[in-house]
């Protein structure tokens, strides 16, 4: 999953005030950033098939980042840390906030990913695949998008024009660059390595942008 990703964020932040929509948009990527950062260490692999609908990429081995039992780890120290380290300190529900935007991230990634989400280690694979079904599963991240940018609004007041149309028209690049993904030509010169370097700069641009916008919303 891609852009469905940032639905959690959207509709976590709607449930509080004590966490910044900008932190949620990197915990829910949380994952996908260790991913990338292992695969241009070389210690976790892919490769990219154009074969493949929807993401050309065969995840093949990704042990560390996208195990249940990894994902389970970060969620635990990812609650401690912010517990005893951001401000407000102490306090449980923010916390907590952000340890579920970390765990929504494998949650969603089942019901698109092909079998290769690794329960332990590199074994017992699940996924349901529907990037199979490059619509079915852009509707669905789309829709999941959507529904969470809602929630947001309506748990917030647009301070100016830009924090009233701003998260919309976010929303709206975030699908376009997907729809290029899923439905564009992949290029002969397209690398695993360009891949993880083009995500990282995706997953802090989008942070940033939120970033921005959220200071137009109250």
């Amino acid at each position: 999953m891609l852009l469905g990703h940032y639905s959690a964020s959207f509709a976590l932040k709607s449930m509080t005030r004590d966490v910044r929509l900008w932190v949620l948009i990197i915990a829910v990527q949380l994952m996908d950033v260790f991913w990338t950062s292992l695969l241009l260490l070389n210690v976790e692999k892919a490769s990219v098939d154009p074969a493949l609908a929807s993401v050309p990429l065969d995840l093949y081995y990704m042990p560390y980042s996208h195990s249940l039992v990894s994902l389970l780890i970060v969620c635990v120290a990812v609650f401690f840390l912010y517990r005893s380290l951001v401000p407000p300190k102490g306090l449980l529900k923010p916390a907590l906030i952000v340890a579920l935007a970390v765990m929504s991230h494998w949650i969603l990634d089942i019901f698109v990913h092909r079998p290769d989400l690794p329960l332990y280690d590199d074994t017992d694979k699940i996924g349901l695949g529907l990037w199979n079904y490059p619509v079915w599963a852009l509707l669905l991240e789309a829709g999941l998008l959507f529904v969470g940018i809602f929630m947001y609004l309506r748990s917030t007041t647009a301070t100016s024009k830009g924090g009233k149309y701003g998260m919309v028209v976010f929303g709206l690049v975030l699908v376009a660059i997907q729809v290029g993904v899923v439905f564009g030509p992949v290029p002969a010169w397209l690398t695993i390595q360009l891949v993880a370097v083009s995500l990282l700069a995706y997953y802090f641009a989008a942070a940033a942008m939120v970033m921005w916008l959220e200071k137009k919303r109250e």
